[in-house]
């Protein structure tokens, strides 16, 4: 998905974590509404700049895609905890943090800051790439 595409979904009011889990929609059995729907608390870090929503929305596909359901296929939580590592460690790569205070050196919660942080165009410049680079790395993952 291009940054431009996604700067538009934010416009709109998509957040990042919605992005990334509509993204890979189809390839879960799930429609775009509900990947919506599934994401929709997280962006922004939970609104309070914690974990990256681009993040959880990884999270939560990876979750989607190999999370384990019951006590009889434990051998699945291996695979999940595998392919969560897998991502972290590439997404560490890239970015110096997973949080959107780490990420936008400010803080989304504190009203001056968000100031900032749309002053300086992070929400609508940086975070599209960050979302971009999440799905890139969840197709390499995945």
């Amino acid at each position: 998905m291009e940054k431009e595409k996604i700067a538009e979904l934010f416009m709109k009011g998509i957040d990042c974590s919605q992005v990334v889990a509509g993204a890979f929609a189809e390839e879960l059995g799930i429609t775009q509404e509900e990947a919506y729907k599934i994401a929709a608390g997280f962006g922004g870090g939970m609104g309070i700049g914690e974990t990256c929503g681009a993040v959880v929305g990884a999270m939560i596909v990876l979750g989607m895609k190999y999370g384990h359901f019951d006590t009889e296929h434990m051998e699945q939580k291996e695979i999940m905890n595998a392919k969560r590592a897998e991502f972290l460690e590439k997404f560490g790569k890239k970015y110096a943090s997973c949080s959107c205070k780490g990420l936008l050196k400010h803080d989304i919660a504190d009203p001056e800051d968000m100031q900032k942080i749309l002053a300086e165009g992070l929400l609508f410049d940086f975070c599209p790439e960050v979302v971009k680079d999440t799905i890139e790395i969840l197709k390499e993952v995945m």
